[in-house]
């Protein structure tokens, strides 16, 4: 006949609750990253590489904290009246200014903000919401990054601005 040990229940019990705590620190983990959503980063056929985003407040601050670490970065809004909204959906073609080579295609920026690793040099910015195109020029130095604002005039229908993924 097999003999109980009177203290099996208590390590099967303490078993149970040190896996508990684990499912719920891992669960805690994920819904803590679920949260903080970090827009990808993406690769041009050039070489190229790009983010985009700042819609809702952390996405924002997110975009603001990275973009120190970025050579370029470009902020898109609409003026309204007194004050100007921000403008997402905005199709993006970066030139190299000196060679006229396209460095960014067509590319969609998926929020106000957007950050490019460009290389030393001067570029053309193209920015286009609803038919309307920006050009600004930017020079990336290495000594921080080159700002952009592209601030679209009052009356620019963003709700019409549905765009075709562009090719990448």
């Amino acid at each position: 006949m097999a003999r109980k040990l009177p203290h099996a229940r208590p390590v099967v019990g303490t078993l149970m609750l040190c896996a508990g705590a684990l499912f719920g620190a891992l669960y805690a983990g994920t819904a803590a990253h679920a949260a903080t959503y970090n827009p990808p980063i993406q690769m041009t056929k050039a070489g190229v590489e790009y983010m985009s985003g700042g819609i809702g407040h952390d996405e924002a601050q997110l975009m603001e904290t990275v973009e120190p670490r970025w050579p370029a970065s470009f902020e898109f809004a609409v003026k309204d009246h007194q004050k100007a909204d921000f403008a997402a959906d905005v199709r993006v073609t970066v030139r190299n200014a000196e060679t006229g080579a396209v460095v960014l295609d067509r590319v969609d920026a998926h929020g106000p903000f957007m950050v490019a690793r460009l290389d030393k040099g001067r570029y053309q910015v193209d920015a286009t919401l609803a038919g309307q195109t920006l050009q600004q020029e930017i020079t990336v130095n290495g000594t921080g990054p080159a700002k952009a604002l592209f601030l679209f005039p009052a009356g620019t229908d963003m709700a019409s601005n549905a765009v075709a993924p562009a090719a990448r």
